[in-house]
């Protein structure tokens, strides 16, 4: 049976430009009814914020939603000089003090899954619930085939059409495997969404850094998502990952790496659901 789609809420959304120890951002939030806590998101290596946009879209338009460009990515100048995630997520907490928040749930997906592992311990004064999408521990992980991580290595994905199209299936699994295409859709204005300084910035932020000797100290209620056929981030991380965070909870879904966005209509309420729960 063909799923119901619900039609994107409008909203108020303010595009922001904020610098924050000297890093300029841009933010983009989107207003809602200021009654509870706001969404932050942080996305994958190498992609906007717009990546996200069809799950944001099917978000109530009471929360609010608040997403960045990381440094040398889209809207953000790349930083003057190399940085780690537990620097990077000081900075995000700055963002948060410039738009009047106290706490944020918090939602990473891939690369920026690791960034919100280390956002929820290093600034767990600032985290309410978070999620993990199709992300891992770091440096210690089981690690997607090396031809895959080859195609990593490089941001060819997002400048060369045919090229995503060609190796989609490979990188992303799920819907990609017979909807080449949905790629395309998925990522279409990632084109000119980083330089290389900043993609290689963002691969040296995480060299050596792992999560695993503090998830069993995160005490705010997490829920870890992964796609049962992603061969960039097999899901036998996630079930790591809930295995060592005290109060988590899994959800291994029938998808792929990026899932998140492909089918939206399926994890957006999802995620709802387990950020609106009471009594976590």
């Amino acid at each position: 049976m063909a799923r119901a789609l619900r039609v994107p809420p409008l909203r108020e959304t303010k595009q922001l430009e904020l610098t924050v120890d000297g890093q300029q951002f841009r933010v983009v939030h989107d207003i809602g009814d200021g009654t509870g806590t706001p969404l932050l998101l942080m996305n994958g290596i190498g992609a906007k914020l717009e990546l996200l946009q069809p799950f944001v879209d099917l978000l109530s338009p009471q929360r609010d939603i608040i997403r960045f460009d990381a440094p040398g990515v889209g809207g953000s100048p790349t930083a003057r000089y190399p940085y780690r995630l537990k620097g990077l997520a000081r900075k995000i907490s700055g963002i948060l003090d410039q738009l009047g928040f106290a706490k944020a749930d918090v939602l990473g997906i891939s690369w920026g899954g690791g960034l919100a592992q280390q956002f929820a311990y290093s600034e767990s004064d600032r985290c309410r619930k978070v999620v993990l999408v199709s992300t891992a521990t770091g440096s210690i992980m089981v690690p997607a085939h090396p031809k895959i991580l080859a195609k990593m290595i490089t941001h060819r994905r997002y400048t060369d059409p045919d090229y995503l199209e060609s190796v989609a299936h490979e990188i992303y699994g799920g819907t990609m495997r017979h909807n080449p295409t949905a790629a395309l859709t998925a990522l279409r204005q990632q084109s000119t969404s980083h330089n290389g300084a900043g993609y290689v910035m963002q691969l040296t932020a995480g060299l050596g850094w792992t999560s695993v000797p503090f998830l069993p100290r995160i005490k705010a209620p997490t829920l870890v998502m992964s796609g049962n056929d992603d061969p960039l981030i097999p899901s036998c991380n996630a079930k790591i990952i809930a295995g060592l965070i005290p109060n988590s909870e899994l959800n291994i879904f029938h998808g792929g790496h990026l899932a998140l966005v492909t089918e939206a209509d399926v994890h957006a309420p999802e995620v709802e659901a387990f950020l609106d729960r009471i009594g976590d």
